[in-house]
């Protein structure tokens, strides 16, 4: 008899791994700190792997399933947590891809992210707060901790638009609404267009997809809200690069002001192996100081790291700070902050006190 579901799930939870994978006619495997690891005496036939997408989906996942090849979904196991699936095909066969989403919304602290500069950038009333990374890079839950953050200490509306669902966020000082693409919206632009009727003063969108989002996130921050989403980008200069190329070149010189006028923060990051077991965050956090807004306006974004990296005063670091600050503190190996460096001699350099600021 084939492993169940819930067995599969537990085992993830047992195990701190941050994913599943299930695909037809092979073992499971799990993610544990990146790597990924297969489950012994866990074989499943694609007949086993198609019964628990049957089980698991509803009436409109399967619809777009069969529509698209594709289709994400989140479900709440109970105890367990929540889990966001996608399932798709691989040479004929069914594969499901599943992250672990934790019951309880982690803090600041628990994520080894600095929190007192996050926190004044989530507590701006207006504006937009960029959160990057690769995928898996711990983008939704450092997204989750700043809504949980505003929702303890403001008294204010946050609308969510996320897809699907990850992080459930109950009403405390403020109130919630939380809307799952595709049940409770069309789209992020049809979310965000209705949004001012819906009275929110902070708006989180679970991504930037395209050019008519990212206008749309524009114009609700110009209008008087705080606006946070994620980018697939790996750094701020990147971040925002591809905001401003998003748009044809007749508008650029316009969406380049607006920014400078709106952001209130770009926070990339990547996940490196903690030394002992789990990952831990290096985190680049730029911030809107005089200097950044004039490389914006001026459109000398290449400066923007420069700018960041003289900007330690004002909360600011880049990521080979960062990388740097973990290894001092014996959270990482020498090895992998050298991996995950974008200057490796400059890593070199500080950690032996020899760099010049």
């Amino acid at each position: 008899m084939a492993i169940g579901l819930t067995t599969l799930l537990k085992t993830v939870v047992d195990n701190k791994a941050s994913g599943l994978h299930i695909r037809g006619n092979s073992n499971a495997y799990v993610r544990i700190n990146t790597k990924i690891r297969e489950i012994e005496d866990c074989f499943l036939t694609n007949d086993d792997v198609k019964k628990i997408a049957a089980a698991i989906m509803g009436e409109r996942e399967k619809k777009m399933f069969d529509q698209n090849l594709s289709v994400d979904f989140a479900l709440d196991a109970k105890e367990y947590g929540r889990f966001r699936f996608n399932v798709f095909r691989q040479s004929g066969k069914i594969c499901m891809a599943i992250r672990h989403i934790p019951l309880r919304i982690p803090s600041f602290e628990q994520l080894n992210l600095p929190g007192e500069t996050l926190k004044k950038i989530a507590d701006n009333h207006r504006g937009i707060v960029l959160v990057t990374g690769m995928t898996g890079s711990g983008k939704s839950s450092t997204l989750a901790a700043m809504i949980d953050h505003i929702n303890k200490t403001r008294s204010c509306h946050i609308l969510t638009v996320e897809d699907p669902i990850e992080f459930v966020h109950t009403d405390q000082r403020s109130i919630v609404s939380q809307l799952s693409l595709g049940t409770d919206t069309l789209s992020y632009s049809s979310a965000l267009r209705y949004a001012m009727r819906q009275d929110p003063n902070v708006i989180m969108l679970g991504e930037m997809r395209d050019a008519e989002v990212i206008r749309s996130a524009i114009a609700a921050a110009e209008m008087g809200q705080l606006v946070l989403s994620t980018l697939h980008t790996i750094n701020a200069v990147q971040t925002i690069s591809r905001v401003i190329e998003s748009f044809p070149p007749e508008h650029q010189g316009q969406v380049r002001f607006q920014l400078a006028d709106l952001l209130r923060g770009v926070i990339s990051q990547r996940l490196l192996p903690k030394i002992g077991g789990g990952l831990v965050p290096a985190i680049e956090i730029m911030l809107p100081t005089a200097q950044i807004k004039k490389c914006i306006l001026e459109n000398k974004i290449s400066d923007i790291h420069k700018a960041i990296a003289s900007g330690e005063y004002y909360g600011m670091q880049t990521f080979d700070d960062a990388l740097v600050r973990l290894h001092r503190e014996g959270k990482c190996k020498l090895e992998d902050v050298l991996d995950f460096s974008t200057n490796p001699d400059g890593i070199m350099l500080a950690l032996r006190g020899l760099e010049n600021k």
